[in-house]
């Protein structure tokens, strides 16, 4: 059985663990609480248990959430036992990082804490890469070190002094390779925001990794940034040609001897046909990774686009029953919290093969040390085809519009517009002078719009290009899009072409799916070196 199975419970956690205050400040106040946990549990499983009081939480909830969020509630767990009166709750279970001075392009970030536990064991490298060409500075020192990253801080300034983002689009260019050449790691993503004027490179190690490992840039070309130009009357790049060429080795074998890998070998193919397979478990003295290999079988990969697999997404909570921690990692949606760092090869998909991704864990969130970390599946979202229609009569919309009814209503996926009105107005920027019909309403999406198309259709086959006005930008903390004031313009169809018409959407829909049951007790350990 899954924990909290109760709806409400369930939505409670999602508002303790979705809406997190700023990630800085939560920082700051899990520091001082380290170690502190309120009201111990019970003996057995607190993941296994309901939560008392839902009346009581239903009517204190909002208050009692806003408590907590300002605490650092997202980072602290229930402890679901029966005899509670209220939530209690576990900070991560870490010993306090070491009091040492941190690098200054490092400071004020979350690189910080991941210094502090990387330096004392010998883990940080400083090649001491100062270059200068045409009064652009490269600065590179203090690379974290890991058997599952390699975290490059690169600091560039201008001529006059200015900082610099300009090694972005060059990424591809800095390499990390064996003695003969061959890629030993490929650029991952660091999910945490940067406070300082330095730019930041995560490179996820393969499985098979040299003692030494080569690391070089080719880095030549500087988009400086754009200017007005007078005689063109247009914005311009600035470009500069430099060299900033650098090559230096990093010693990984002490890396290596401070990590514990774990074989896995865990499958479960969804009912809607996403076939994941655990294949590794990684621990470091700077976080958890877990490997995985997913796959579409051929009714699923039918449904969805040629880019799935660059927006495909797991949600999914882990469960720390030895310290009743658990945390919600959902995906991409707004205010989620993510993975540390995350890794997509794409590479296999041309020849048939699976998308292989990583997930890795801060300790901040995740006990590093855990005997115990069970995986618990929650959902995933993926980009699919789909296709909708609702039948228009505009008579019955005018007669019931009369009597303040909403009549025409279209769902789709859990996308909803209700639609209120009608009328016709003249189409923006066109010569037309007839007026087109524009449907009023408003509309609450689940899904983002990545690529979604609108047509209307008349008895007689003939089809209409469909405008839609008023999407928002940004979802909601619930995840959803909410537009008050959608209109969507029928254009060059007018009064005299009836009241009748079939409108479709066709789109790419970021779907999501929680038809899902699966759980994994994710493999434990004996010892972990970097404690010895």
């Amino acid at each position: 059985m899954k924990p909290i199975p109760n709806d409400e419970n369930r939505l409670w956690e999602q508002h303790l663990f979705c809406e997190e205050p700023d990630a800085d400040f939560t920082l700051e106040v899990m520091r001082k609480l380290e170690g502190v946990s309120m009201e111990s549990a019970e003996d057995g499983d607190p993941f296994t248990k309901k939560a008392s009081k839902s009346h009581w939480m239903r009517r204190t909830g909002i208050a009692a959430a806003a408590v907590l969020i300002l605490v650092g509630g997202a980072w602290f767990a229930f402890d679901h036992t029966a005899k509670s009166t209220q939530p209690t709750v576990n900070a991560v279970n870490n010993p306090p990082l070491p009091n040492i001075p941190v690098p200054e392009e490092l400071k004020y970030s979350y690189n910080a804490d991941d210094y502090k536990r990387l330096k004392p064991l010998g883990l940080v490298f400083n090649p001491n890469i100062n270059i200068e060409d045409q009064g652009y500075t490269l600065k590179i020192k203090d690379v974290l070190v890991d058997r599952s990253q390699i975290v490059i801080t690169m600091k560039q300034t201008t001529p006059d002094g200015l900082g610099l983002f300009a090694i972005s689009p060059e990424a591809g260019r800095i390499h990390i390779t064996d003695d003969q050449g061959r890629q030993v790691a490929t650029l991952a993503q660091d999910t945490r925001t940067s406070g300082s004027a330095a730019e930041r490179f995560v490179f996820q190690l393969h499985d098979d990794i040299p003692d030494q490992v080569i690391v070089r840039g080719e880095l030549g070309h500087l988009k400086v940034g754009s200017y007005y130009n007078f005689e063109t009357k247009s914005y311009e790049d600035k470009n500069a040609v430099i060299d900033w060429s650098f090559q230096f080795n990093i010693d990984m074998t002490k890396a290596k001897s401070l990590a514990v890998e774990a074989p896995m070998n865990n499958t479960y193919t969804t009912p809607e046909g996403l076939k994941l397979d655990m294949t590794q478990l990684v621990r470091t003295p700077n976080g958890t990774r877990l490997d995985m290999n997913i796959s579409l079988d051929d009714k699923l990969r039918a449904k969805v686009g040629e880019d799935w697999a660059d927006d495909m997404d797991l949600m999914y909570h882990l469960e720390i029953p030895e310290t009743s921690e658990y945390r919600i990692f959902n995906g991409s949606r707004p205010d989620a919290r993510q993975a540390k760092f995350r890794f997509r090869d794409l590479s296999g998909l041309m020849d048939g093969g699976p998308l292989k991704l990583s997930e890795t864990w801060d300790p901040a969130f995740v006990t590093v040390d855990a005997k115990k970390i069970r995986f618990v599946l929650e959902g995933y979202t993926i980009p699919v085809w789909g296709e909708k229609s609702v039948e228009v009569d505009l008579e019955k919309m005018r007669k019931d519009a009369e009597i303040y009814t909403y009549v025409l209503q279209f769902e789709q996926y859990g996308d909803e517009i209700l639609f209120s009105d009608f009328n016709f107005k003249p189409v923006w920027e066109s010569y037309d002078k007839n007026y087109s019909l524009v449907l009023e309403g408003s509309g609450t999406f689940r899904n983002a719009f990545n690529g979604d198309r609108w047509v209307a259709v008349d008895p007689e086959g003939k089809e209409y290009p469909v405008q839609v006005i008023g999407y928002p930008d940004q979802p909601n903390n619930d995840g959803e899009y909410v537009a008050d004031n959608l209109k969507l313009v029928i254009r060059g169809f007018y009064k005299e072409d009836g009241t009748k018409l079939t409108l479709k959407r066709t789109a790419i829909i970021n779907r999501e799916y929680h038809d899902v049951d699966w759980k994994v007790d994710l493999p434990s350990y004996t010892s972990l070196p970097w404690q010895k």
